[in-house]
């Protein structure tokens, strides 16, 4: 049976897919979970969140309508940043939850309620299986993807302030180098959104580093539209907190993988040694 998507299989979807209760089900039993954690009694401060680790698809929506090319991209997943996180999360002995399906399926980073969530465009490119979702569907999508990668990081946050632990919320996103046809000239970017606090930080502690360029809330910027996890899980608890973007095209190879996660974990380390020295 080929797999490629189809707008029968998304008809018969709620008899075909159905749990052992009855109602839809989305993934599976042969697909794997919907988050990754690592680490998780790390001795750190930091907590490090991935929300467009993979470009997995569930084996119920096959390929989505799109050509192989298209799932290797950037509107699929964010390319080289599990590489670059769970070698940071190594390096600090930091606990890790990262997303286990792509970003076309239902983007953890959005609201639920906001159209961009599940898309049907993306860089310009239609996104078939994403069309004409019924109630069904989509709430499926949010129930068996976003909802336990989110209620997972929640409690790994709740589970440490409970034990009195300090946390450092940190989400590591890459970017495209091409957007729409042009070239970005920054190497990464440092974004936050109402709490500059430790994000100011972690920008000048990047920006020690000669001839590369580290972008302050560009191209992109947090907030409440385009954002989830800094804001439900870092400003609405108060906690400091950094998103941190690459440029995809430095980190798609493991030399540049290695190279970055070094990066980006000494500059957390001294950002964190400095934020602690002027917190009152």
């Amino acid at each position: 049976m080929s797999l490629n998507y189809n707008r029968d299989m998304q008809k018969d979807s709620a008899h075909s897919w159905s749990g052992p209760g009855g109602g839809f089900r989305l993934l599976a039993a042969e697909d794997p979970p919907p988050f990754i954690e690592e680490r998780r009694q790390g001795h750190s401060n930091f907590v490090i969140a991935v929300d467009h680790a993979s470009a997995r698809l569930p084996r119920r929506l096959a390929d989505l309508g799109l050509p192989p090319a298209q799932l290797r991209r950037h509107i699929a997943w964010d390319i080289g940043a599990l590489a670059v996180a769970r070698r940071v999360a190594a390096a600090l002995d930091a606990p890790l939850v990262a997303q286990n399906y792509s970003r076309l399926v239902i983007d953890c980073n959005r609201d639920p309620r906001v159209p961009s969530s599940i898309p049907e465009l993306s860089e310009a490119i239609a996104i078939p299986g994403n069309v004409e979702l019924n109630a069904e569907a989509i709430t499926a999508r949010r129930r068996e993807i976003f909802d336990p990668y989110h209620d997972h990081l929640r409690a790994l946050l709740d589970q440490r302030l409970a034990a009195g632990r300090a946390t450092i919320l940190v989400a590591q996103h890459t970017m495209t180098d091409i957007y729409h046809g042009v070239r970005r000239e920054m190497h990464g970017a440092v974004l936050y959104n109402r709490d500059r606090r430790f994000a100011g930080l972690m920008l000048d502690e990047l920006r020690r580093e000669h001839g590369l360029i580290i972008a302050d809330n560009e191209p992109y910027f947090v907030s409440d539209d385009t954002d989830y996890t800094i804001p439900h899980h870092g400003e609405a608890r108060g906690l400091p907190h950094v998103e941190i973007e690459i440029r995809q095209d430095l980190v798609a190879e493991e030399v540049g993988q290695e190279a970055w996660a070094k990066r980006i974990a000494r500059a957390l380390k001294d950002a964190e040694q400095a934020f602690l020295r002027t917190a009152p």
